[in-house]
Parts: C-alpha cells; sequence; structure tokens
C-alpha cells in the first residue's frame, strides 16, 4: 500500500514538472484560445440566425400591409364609381333612375309571399356531400388517425 501511495506521489511530481514545460502550457493556452474562438463564432452565427429569422418575418408583415393597403386602395377607386353612388343612393335614400317607379312593400307583405327552402335533416351529412372527393377522403384519414368513428 506504501508503494502505492508513492507511485501516485511521483506521478503527481511529474505531472506538476510538466505543468512548468513552456511547452506544455503553450499548448494549454492555444486550446483555451481555440475554444474561446469557437464560442465566440457559434454566438455569432447564432445572433446571424435569430436577427435574419426577425428580418424575414417582418419582411412578411410588410408584404400583408401593402397588400391591404393595395385592397383599400382598390376599395376606395370602387367606392368613386358611378355604379357605386347609384347603387348607394338607391339603397340609402330610396332615389331612383329617371323614369324608374319606386315602390315600396310592407315587410308583413313580402315575408307572406316567401317560399320555405327544404333544409336537410342531419346537417352532417349535408356537410359531406357538398365536399369535394380529395377533402372528403382528407377527413377520413384523419378521422382514422384519431381514432374517430364514421357513423
Amino acid at each position: 500500500m506504501h508503494e502505492k501511495i508513492k507511485h501516485y506521489q511521483t506521478l503527481a511530481i511529474k505531472q506538476a514538472a510538466q505543468l512548468k514545460d513552456v511547452r506544455v502550457v503553450g499548448m494549454l493556452l492555444f486550446v483555451v484560445i481555440v475554444l474561446l474562438v469557437s464560442w465566440s463564432g457559434v454566438k455569432a452565427i447564432e445572433a446571424n440566425y435569430t436577427l435574419q429569422r426577425q428580418i424575414s418575418v417582418l419582411q412578411q408583415q410588410n408584404a400583408v400591409k401593402k397588400l391591404a393597403n393595395e385592397n383599400l386602395k382598390l376599395q376606395n377607386d370602387y367606392f368613386n364609381t358611378p355604379q357605386y353612388l347609384e347603387l348607394a343612393a338607391r339603397q340609402d335614400f330610396g332615389l331612383a333612375a329617371p323614369g324608374e317607379t319606386v315602390l315600396i312593400v310592407p315587410r308583413a307583405t313580402a315575408i307572406a309571399h316567401t317560399i320555405e327552402l327544404p333544409q336537410d335533416k342531419e346537417p352532417g351529412d349535408a356537410a359531406k356531400v357538398k365536399k369535394p372527393a380529395y377533402q372528403r377522403n382528407f377527413q377520413a384519414w384523419v378521422d382514422f388517425f384519431m381514432h374517430r368513428s364514421q357513423e
């Protein structure tokens, strides 16, 4: 046991002597510098990636706002057309074009002469029939994977 302790002591002394060697210290310093430069590079790449993501999101938001502005311009152009002005005058003020007569029908009379449209008994069946085939197929797969019963 005493020999093992002496062996470890001599080993420790040799390692301590190696740390005093300029080559070992230089190698350790080099490794530390390489690690610091690598870490700095990784942080710079991460920062660039985050900034690029933010730029992309802002560009998409900008494009959406431009489309909304274009839609508002088109809507304003429509509001300035003679067709819209005529329609608004008829609807809001009850005006008519020259030579036309405006008839005002009481609501009760108008409702009395309407017909009832047939209603589906089960609204789920109507939705399935009205969907295109690819939507019904997709919904069937979703139902299958979600373990929904098809009743």
